[in-house]
């Protein structure tokens, strides 16, 4: 990793990266190509995405199953590596990094919200949290003070000690959104975040996104069908054929 990209993941003083400038994107997709091999056949995903979303921004992803919004969505995380084109992520060619530096970058730098929580069965909720900001090098005791805290933010302050299985699905998420921001991230990359729950619990998981987000002043990429989602997000990108349409 050369210096330039090890002071951007070590360095956590500056929220937007050693060199982010103020009014640069945090996000700039030039020509991201991907698709998936089945054998010496290649079936293409994602054909030259262009796009960029600034700091503090919230962008709704918008596309039919099987569009390839998981797809970008892990692109942008480092989970995957495009084909061709370049992906940056606070001013750090992501898709230019190795397997080990990108799970650094995103340990320190992206948090993620799944639709089905993906919480450990065997921890407390409050270990959940915890157990983020130790893989991030967090002492024991500064990661239950920093989990204590996103439980009060979450409106979960009570349950800390309870298991996965012992809490209602808005519950559960609410906890995966805790552990999401329990390292600070600069960017929230979240993936059909209400799908698994009814239309009034996931209002409220909106509702909390929504004034957590801005209080902090993160920036969210949200792959979702939901009409309500799309209403609160700063701007639409509808993937269309492998193509990214600005709505």
């Amino acid at each position: 990793m050369n210096g330039q990209i090890r002071r951007r993941i070590d360095d956590k003083r500056d929220a937007h990266g050693v060199d982010q400038r103020p009014g640069d994107p945090l996000i700039v997709l030039r020509q991201v190509a991907f698709g998936f091999r089945e054998g010496e056949v290649v079936h293409p995903v994602l054909r030259g995405i262009d796009g960029a979303i600034a700091p503090g921004e919230w962008v709704a992803l918008l596309g039919q199953s099987g569009s390839g919004k998981s797809t970008l969505l892990h692109l942008v995380a480092g989970l995957e590596k495009p084909d061709s084109g370049t992906i940056e992520v606070g001013g750090a060619r992501i898709d230019a990094l190795t397997e080990r530096d990108r799970t650094l970058f995103r340990r320190h730098h992206i948090g993620f919200v799944y639709q089905s929580f993906n919480l450990l069965p065997t921890l407390t909720v409050l270990e959940n949290i915890a157990l983020a900001a130790e893989l991030n090098g967090d002492d024991a005791v500064r990661a239950r003070q920093r989990s204590l805290a996103l439980l009060v933010d979450v409106g979960l302050e009570s349950l800390g000690s309870r298991y996965p299985d012992r809490l209602s699905g808005g519950e559960q998420q609410r906890v995966a959104i805790a552990r999401a921001l329990v390292n600070d991230p600069w960017l929230l990359l979240a993936d059909e975040p209400t799908g698994n729950l009814d239309s009034a619990t996931g209002e409220q998981v909106l509702a909390l996104l929504h004034s957590t987000l801005r209080l902090r002043g993160k920036t969210m990429l949200v792959a979702t069908h939901s009409r309500e989602v799309a209403e609160r997000a700063d701007r639409i990108w509808r993937l269309k054929d492998g193509c990214l349409e600005a709505a």
